[in-house]
């Protein structure tokens, strides 16, 4: 999937000469948590936030420091504090650094940007303009809408256990030499040796995305590599 098939196309924005008061309004009026600032001739100069009303005059927010830091960090960044702080238009106060995507990003390499930016929305652009937005809601949407789309279900056992053996191969942390898998009647169970507790949830998980598995049966023990100590699966030991 690509931007263009999960982005907001309507987006509602705001004009840089607006008030920060108009564009909170507007945030609230429509339930956002942010707006691109396009100018007038359709072009994307910055993004405005919440986070941008954090620290406001209004609210007495304003970031208070001691004169030693304030000289430390120098005379530049404090007043582009006081500018955010203060400023009543939204030029003043938007983020003009703005990360954009092509809408024909692929959503993985979003996702990426994102997370490695921690940001919240992405302004799409098609030939410099901007024509949507994609934020984290939009690719939840897509997880549900993609998740619709069932999987054929096992038929048999056999086929149930070649897939899961299948996905551990594609996976690094699948301790697929140490592990054995038994399925009956759609029961997937699970024998062998981990080197790490989390590898256990991680095969449970695997076991339990298989469309026809009906319950993952935990017979995994657990070996610490550093100390020898075995310690057997919560199942195992309920059973004694």
């Amino acid at each position: 999937m690509k931007a263009e098939d999960v982005m907001t196309r309507d987006v509602i924005s705001i004009d840089p000469d607006a008030t920060v008061l108009q564009a909170a309004r507007l945030m609230l009026q429509h339930h956002i948590s942010g707006l691109p600032v396009i100018d007038n001739n359709g072009n994307l100069v910055g993004v405005l936030s919440e986070g941008d009303f954090l620290r406001r005059r209004e609210t007495k927010t304003e970031r208070r420091r001691s004169r030693w830091l304030e000289f430390l960090m120098g005379p530049g960044r404090i007043a582009a504090e006081y500018s955010h702080s203060h400023g009543n238009k939204v030029s003043e106060v938007m983020t003009a650094n703005v990360q954009t995507v092509d809408v024909a990003t692929p959503i993985e390499e979003i996702v990426d940007v994102m997370e490695r930016r921690r940001i919240k929305r992405v302004p799409v652009l098609c030939g410099g303009l901007m024509v949507g937005i994609i934020t984290r809601s939009n690719l939840m949407h897509a997880m549900v809408s993609l998740a619709r789309v069932a999987q054929p279900t096992a038929k048999d056992d056999a086929t149930i256990r070649e897939r899961l053996l299948a996905e551990m191969q594609k996976e690094l942390w699948a301790p697929v030499a140490m592990t054995n898998v038994v399925v009956r009647d759609g029961v997937v169970e699970l024998w062998g040796v981990i080197t790490d507790e989390r590898q256990r949830q991680a095969l449970k998980v695997a076991a339990e995305n298989i469309p026809g598995v009906k319950a993952v049966k935990d017979h995994m023990v657990w070996v610490e590599p550093s100390s020898g100590m075995t310690i057997e699966a919560p199942d195992a030991a309920l059973r004694h």
